[in-house]
């Protein structure tokens, strides 16, 4: 029996890896290995692996392949972690800025720049995690069973768009990570890349928590895109979680049909389900929709909600009637009205090499020459969060997760000039030989008295 409640308070958060490089007239590119290292220099005291956790409560640092990776602090509100994502962005732009002053003392006359993208080049892919607290109460094969086609399908809300190259010429996708994605489950994020991660690290009460960790995701500019992908993804585990989703949706093969549902802008390829029936990505997205809806509803209704509620048929309803309707909204349909403007005054094709620097450039954080940000500069694309309120998340953590209790220990213990530690599940002061360590396995507690104590 559903009990009435407001839309549940989960915590969430979003792990972006940036593409790096750095191009220099007359030489080869600078190694990526040691442009990651420059771009640390004086951030962190070990520039072997770097890795850091900023006052803001968010995790900076260098993943596999020398990728500069920013996690947001933990967050239990929609547009905050929106906020904190595009300070992300703007954390790694300063990075990209303070290298490419320093490059000359290091002999390097180039370049530098980092892109929020999930492909190189070279055909290589790195990822956009997202991590949703779930409960061990719910089962995990009917979480996973019922989750699929939702994840499968929000690409054509999610998907950052692709110029890509493949064996039948030049096609454009919708998402950057369909290609690479070969599992529906799996442990590892490198070898094989799975649509869920199952690795069990709750940094939390594990007795009552599972970390949920999606990376079939693609990395987006546009912030209504991240607003949904987030904020679908919550309602949808709301519903899990009371059991709400009675409707068989399962894919018959959810990684072809995460291919197929990619390789088709106009959004018309069918994708067979189990039971025998076959649905288009869209008609698959309204039954989830009107799902939410009908349970939101029956909770009583709740304004937060609401909100993404309104927001997903509004986008459906775009995408339904034109898919470049929502080029406001949706970084593939954004990124291709770029490049078909392009291609149609050039009268040129998808193969100009053009069109696959204007896929790439889209994506560059440097606020004064990312295409996104000059579309957001001219009111192009639809914006969510304003820049104060991005400023603020650079420098401030979520006031109720976690990430403020970790947040003001950093600030505080720098300021003492005192050695610490600190991880997602704990913070640690250090004289000498001596530590001392408080665990904070409530990732909703934003106060502890033995955290005040270690900085008194």
């Amino acid at each position: 029996m559903l009990i009435p409640k407001a839309m549940r308070r989960r915590i969430f958060g979003l792990e972006n890896e940036y593409g790096l490089t750095c191009t220099r007239k007359g030489g080869p590119p600078v190694p990526v290995e040691v442009l990651a290292r420059y771009l640390f220099e004086g951030v962190v005291p070990c520039t072997l692996t770097p890795n850091i956790f900023l006052p803001n409560g968010a995790r900076l640092y260098v993943d596999t392949g020398f990728h500069p990776e920013y996690a947001t602090p933990e967050c239990d509100e929609i547009l905050g972690l929106v906020a904190c994502d595009r300070a992300g962005e703007r954390i790694v732009e300063e990075l990209v800025r303070r290298v490419q002053r320093r490059l000359p003392e290091h002999g390097i006359a180039g370049h530098v720049r980092a892109y929020k993208n999930n492909t190189d080049s070279a055909g290589n892919s790195y990822g956009c995690h997202e991590n949703y607290l779930v409960s061990r109460d719910t089962s995990f094969s009917y979480l996973v069973e019922t989750l699929i086609p939702f994840l499968v399908t929000r690409q054509i809300f999610t998907g950052a768009g692709r110029v890509h190259q493949g064996p039948e010429g030049c096609q454009y996708h919708l998402s950057q990570r369909a290609l690479h994605i070969s599992d529906e489950l799996s442990g590892s994020t490198v070898s094989g890349r799975p649509i869920i991660n199952t690795r069990d690290e709750p940094h939390a009460d594990a007795g009552r928590f599972r970390r949920l960790h999606v990376i079939v995701g693609d990395s987006n500019m546009s912030e209504v895109a991240t607003y949904l992908k987030i904020g679908t993804t919550a309602l949808v585990l709301d519903m899990i979680e009371d059991g709400f989703l009675a409707r068989d949706l399962r894919l018959e093969s959810p990684i072809t049909a995460l291919r197929a549902i990619s390789a088709d802008p106009r959004l018309r390829e069918r994708v067979p389900l189990r039971n025998g029936r076959s649905y288009t990505a869209l008609e698959i997205q309204m039954i989830y929709l009107e799902a939410a809806e009908d349970h939101d509803r029956r909770q009583g209704g709740d304004p937060r909600a609401s909100a993404v509620l309104s927001r997903w048929r509004s986008v459906l309803a775009q995408l339904a009637a034109d898919p470049m309707d929502a080029r406001r909204e949706v970084d593939w349909v954004i990124k291709r009205a770029l490049i078909d403007r392009y291609v149609e005054r050039q009268q040129s094709s998808l193969e100009d090499p053009r069109a696959a620097l204007l896929d790439l450039q889209y994506h560059d954080v440097q606020s004064d020459r990312g295409l996104y940000h000059l579309l957001a500069r001219h009111g192009e694309v639809e914006r969510l969060v304003s820049d104060e309120a991005v400023e603020r998340a650079r420098h401030s953590p979520p006031q109720t997760t976690r990430a403020r209790l970790r947040g003001d220990f950093i600030r505080r213990a720098t300021l003492q000039g005192r050695e610490f530690q600190v991880d997602w599940a704990f913070v640690r002061t250090i004289s000498g030989e001596d530590s001392q360590t408080v665990l904070c396995q409530d990732p909703f507690v934003t106060y502890d008295e033995r955290v005040e104590q270690l900085v008194a």
